[in-house]
């Protein structure tokens, strides 16, 4: 191994730009496997995380108008969620884990000790907070406690918090809320939001439910105490993986064709408003499993074609390699014959051009992994957006790379020691350069 490593150094030396321009074809392959994947799956994990921030598999139910008749009533007809409806789905529904119904009132005058600002407010269950991802990096989240006594406290969104208090330490502090006094107990950390329905947490305020409900009922002549302005629902995890797997068998998604967490929703409360259960326009419904799943299909695709375009610049530098060594099969044929002629077998001139194909191919690989690996160290030492996670390597990588180099190392270097290993003797000992 020595001697091989050794000879293949003085080859490599004896064409340096040669070697450099066919090493480079393998380096540049390797880096490109390596940085393609690495910015596919940064920008996946950070669009996750962004998507995440509405809510993980969430649907979200609001009020919708009737587009058939039934029981009667023409189409058109105005359905309103209530109380009543968060509780059916509560007994009844079987694909849905959580719960929770959420009051929305807007521009509601807020007042500290040090600035005012109008702001939306938003009455939850504590549940909504596991299910909309409200998380706080200061004081706490809104308890069971704190809705069942229908306690006036608040969790105030960062960007909220900047407002009323600057710099300032919120929690513990006071605040007027059309005049009604309130007491922050957390601080949403800031979210990197970029999708919502009724505006960004990091500007709301989030009161317990029953707090809201008497404080601040939805406006309106035809709403009553039990109104609700959305409800917050988040199916269970299979239920979620199913929908996946049916779109990656299928390939698509029938929009006409109503889904089974919607239809469950529209089954429990159309009997409770008297519509159609098939009619998916009598509530309006958003389903953000869907957005998940479509963005990681849209992931898949881009990374096959980045591994397609890396498989292709790693095939070509393979290439290169292949057409050197045959040119060193060439160069040294002379040498070849004298080895055969002092008893040297087929096998032993075989091995020695792939074992420098080979070495060749690897190292030129090595060193565009450690190229790969310093450059996405780099670029995530800079400051990142917020749908970008950074370069990120994962183990999945480095094996595709380091088969892939093998392979193309094994193709590009069999084919000359085969050619160097299948001449003849006497003919290699009379060819001439």
């Amino acid at each position: 191994m020595k001697e091989l490593l050794s000879q293949t150094y003085a080859n490599l030396m004896a064409h340096k730009l040669r070697s450099f321009l066919t090493m480079f074809g393998i380096i540049w392959g390797v880096i490109s496997i390596v940085l393609l994947s690495a910015v596919s799956e940064g920008f996946q994990q950070g669009n996750l995380y962004v998507l995440k921030e509405l809510g993980k598999n969430i649907i979200i139910i609001r009020n919708g108008r009737t587009s058939t008749q039934a029981g009667g009533e023409r189409a058109g007809k105005l359905v309103r969620l209530d109380l009543g409806d968060v509780h059916a789905l509560k007994e009844k529904a079987r694909l849905l884990e959580h719960i929770t119904p959420e009051l929305m009132r807007g521009s509601v005058s807020a007042k500290s000790a040090f600035n005012a600002s109008s702001t939306q407010l938003s009455g939850v269950w504590p549940i909504y907070q596991f299910i909309r991802t409200i998380e706080v990096d200061r004081g706490r989240l809104l308890s069971e406690q704190d809705n069942t006594e229908a306690r006036r406290v608040a969790v105030i969104g960062f960007e909220m918090c900047k407002q009323l208090f600057a710099d300032r330490d919120a929690i513990g502090q006071q605040i007027s809320l059309n005049g009604l006094p309130y007491t922050i107990i957390g601080r949403v950390r800031k979210k990197e939001q970029d999708s919502n329905y009724t505006g960004p947490d990091n500007n709301r305020l989030f009161l317990p439910y029953e707090t809201m409900r008497k404080d601040f009922p939805m406006p309106g002549e035809n709403n009553t105490a039990d109104s609700v302005g959305t409800i917050i629902a988040a199916p269970y995890e299979e239920v979620a993986n199913e929908l996946n797997r049916i779109i990656e068998r299928e390939g698509k998604i029938n929009f006409e064709k109503i889904g089974p967490v919607e239809q469950e929703v529209l089954s429990i409360i159309a009997p409770r408003h008297n519509f159609d259960p098939s009619d998916r326009e009598a509530l309006s419904m958003w389903n953000t499993a869907l957005e998940t799943v479509f963005f990681n299909k849209m992931i898949a695709s881009m990374r096959e074609f980045f591994i397609a375009v890396s498989i292709i610049t790693l095939a070509l530098g393979g290439i290169g390699v292949m057409n050197i060594m045959l040119i060193s099969v060439k160069e040294r044929t002379r040498e070849i014959g004298i080895r055969k002629a002092l008893g040297a077998t087929s096998g032993n001139v075989l091995r020695q051009f792939f074992s420098e194909g080979l070495l060749l191919t690897l190292l030129s690989g090595t060193i565009g992994l450690g190229i790969g690996i310093g450059l996405c160290k780099i670029v995530n030492m800079l400051p990142l957006p917020a749908r970008f996670s950074g370069m990120i390597i994962t183990w999945q990588t480095a094996a595709f790379s380091v088969t892939a180099l093998a392979l193309i190392g094994i193709v590009a270097a069999t084919y000359p020691a085969r050619r160097a290993a299948e001449m003849p003797p006497i003919e290699a000992l009379r060819y001439e350069m």
